[in-house]
């Protein structure tokens, strides 16, 4: 019997490939045999990131493509200049997004309030989150499906797809409640929005067999303060925040023909979290 999980001769495009999880999805795939397309609006950081993985798993696995998944035009660049490679993305993550990340010595700020949270930057994050999400969906989808060969898109949502933040995780002592930091709507609505979308592309290319589903990872161990990740480890049944590399299995089941009889799912991934 064949190996289910094998990506051999895929392409697989990845938005946001330059953050955190995105290099963890790279590398997820080239483990099992994709040919990955990495792409972010932070070309220096693509750079390096496109470096780090060739060294590993060699030069002609890896293009990297500068992309702002706020512009259409930008997006069919892409598009049209993997076309001209005559290579066909069969696997697209969209994994771009702004999140405000609590690290040591940061604060969200009082800006993150619902009260002062400003138009443009809901507009800011929204556009990069969810509207860009539904532009690569649109664009890299309808190819997929116009193909005829199927395909995987695979959202990255949030365990705040399906709870509220807790906000005391954010409390600063000290602070006035007005000015007490938050995580902002934007992150909740994106990430919900997200799971909207995935069920609703799930059932528009059935017949093309292009499949779409949602990981929703929980908190990531990445520098954060300690009382931080005490707070929310007290959270999580799991007793800890997952590493970065923990969702690896993950996205290459998603993403594989070893999920083939799944689609429209919202796979949630928290060590718990969200049960209690």
């Amino acid at each position: 019997m064949r190996n289910k999980f094998d990506l051999s001769g895929r392409v697989a495009l990845i938005t946001g490939a330059a953050g955190l999880l995105g290099r963890e999805h790279a590398k997820a795939l080239l483990e099992n045999g994709a040919k990955i397309v990495l792409t972010d609006v932070r070309e220096t950081c693509l750079e390096v990131e496109r470096a780090e993985l060739a060294s590993v798993y060699g030069e002609n696995n890896i293009l990297a493509y500068s992309m702002d998944v706020t512009s259409e035009l930008s997006i069919l660049s892409v598009l049209d200049s993997l076309h001209s490679k005559d290579l066909d993305i069969s696997i697209l993550i969209n994994n771009a997004a702004i999140d405000p990340k609590v690290v040591k010595g940061s604060s969200l700020g009082e800006t993150s309030r619902l009260e002062n949270f400003r138009l443009s930057q809901w507009d800011l994050e929204i556009s990069v989150g969810l509207t860009g999400a539904f532009l690569c969906a649109k664009i890299f989808g309808s190819a997929m499906a116009k193909k005829q060969l199927g395909g995987v898109i695979l959202n990255i949502a949030s365990d705040l797809s399906v709870i509220s933040p807790d906000q005391k995780l954010y409390r600063k002592e000290g602070v006035a409640e007005r000015d007490q930091p938050v995580k902002p709507i934007t992150y909740s609505v994106i990430k919900a929005g997200l799971v909207g979308m995935t069920r609703y592309l799930a059932t528009y290319w059935p017949e093309q067999g292009v499949r779409c589903n949602a990981l929703s990872p929980g908190g990531v161990e990445n520098n954060q303060g300690k009382e931080f990740m005490e707070k929310l480890t007290s959270l999580i049944p799991a007793g800890r925040m997952a590493s970065a590399d923990e969702y690896h299995s993950a996205i290459q089941f998603l993403c594989s023909d070893a999920s083939s009889y799944l689609t429209g799912q919202n796979i949630v991934i928290d060590g718990g979290r969200s049960v209690w």
